[in-house]
């Protein structure tokens, strides 16, 4: 459900390789039906570490991301909470009838590791409907902390809850085209050889070094605005509303940048740099100004630029100016431009995205 029919593990795995990840989450990994079409990939990954990763929603519809070392793991899971689900088998993200804590204290009883997923969205997350950690999972403690598209790590360094906790950076993609798949990532420190067991000691560590992904301007939920016609408000004139739009009596959903200024009432602590990135397709699509990155001309642009350079983050990172020029000179303008933080961002919320232009 509400995902790409494209959505299959070769599919994913090819996606990654054109990105130039090295590690990719399966999601879903409760569903025995997409255990079993991930298993004939999980020795033949095209040199990509494979880690079980699924989502769970709670009794107060909070969301938690559960990283896993193998499928093993979440057969247990399965088993601890099928008589607190019913759709614990025939949902990729089951809702399950027990609080934060509890569903911790059964993923840490299996080995693996456990955090808030898109922890500041206005929907079905952990600051949505709690004002700190233990207000959700009361004396278990949480692993990791996903930010969401909505949020960078600023959002988080000022809150004391979260002093101690890595956070993370996932694209949580429903598709696996190159705009989808990688819009965000981590980049993680592994000492030795890169398996499931080293990296998921690795985040509980939190050798993160570094977070990349979208300016939090661009995400669906950033701004305090209604969710029928968008309209932007600040809380104060939300809460002379009560909360409802004057033009169409929508209900206005407080944005991710309020929300964590609303909490963060403690000394900034230093996180890893965080990077911002807006996919080669969508920059591609800007300056080419069409519709979509899906248009066959810019997919003809965008695998030019795979086959000369290999792989979108590199391209979009480090690869010289100079050399992506010689593909295509508007791209590289951009690309200079986003990599000297010259973007003007008109941010989101309410669930439409934000947009972009290059100065």
């Amino acid at each position: 459900m509400a995902v790409s029919r494209a959505m299959h593990p070769e599919k994913l795995l090819n996606a990654c390789a054109l990105k130039g990840l090295h590690v990719l989450g399966t999601g879903d990994a409760l569903h025995p039906a997409w255990q079993e079409e991930w298993k004939p990939f999980l020795s033949n990954s095209q040199g990509i570490c494979v880690i079980p990763t699924g989502e769970i929603e709670d009794d107060h519809r909070v969301h938690h991301l559960i990283l896993a070392e193998d499928f093993g793991q979440f057969d247990q899971l399965r088993d601890l909470l099928s008589q607190n689900s019913r759709s614990i088998g025939t949902n990729g993200r089951p809702h399950v009838f027990l609080s934060g804590e509890a569903i911790a204290q059964r993923v840490h009883e299996v080995g693996a590791l456990i955090g808030p997923a898109h922890a500041f969205t206005p929907w079905t997350a952990l600051f949505a409907y709690h004002d700190s950690v233990a207000g959700c999972y009361g004396k278990e403690s949480i692993n990791f902390m996903e930010l969401g598209l909505s949020a960078d790590s600023s959002y988080g360094a000022g809150i004391p809850d979260l002093s101690d906790v890595p956070f993370l950076t996932n694209s949580d993609a429903h598709s696996p085209l190159p705009e989808k798949i990688g819009r965000e990532f981590n980049k993680i420190q592994v000492s030795g050889n890169l398996t499931p067991r080293n990296l998921l000691n690795c985040i509980s560590a939190g050798t993160i070094t570094m977070n990349a992904g979208f300016f939090p301007e661009e995400g669906k939920y950033n701004r305090t605005a209604c969710v029928r016609c968008f309209t932007q408000y600040s809380v104060e004139d939300a809460g002379r509303y009560n909360w409802r739009c004057p033009a169409d009596n929508g209900l206005i959903k407080k944005g991710v940048y309020d929300r964590a200024r609303e909490l963060s009432h403690g000394t900034p602590r230093q996180r890893p740099p965080y990077l911002h990135l807006i996919p080669l397709g969508q920059i591609i699509q800007t300056i080419e100004g069409v519709s979509s990155p899906q248009t066959k001309k810019c997919r003809e642009i965008y695998n030019e630029f795979i086959t000369t350079f290999g792989n979108e983050i590199d391209i979009l990172i480090s690869t010289p100016l100079s050399e992506i020029r010689m593909v295509h000179n508007g791209v590289a303008d951009a690309i200079a431009a986003l990599r000297e933080n010259h973007v003007i961002l008109h941010p989101g919320g309410g669930g439409k995205y934000g947009t972009f232009s290059l100065l």
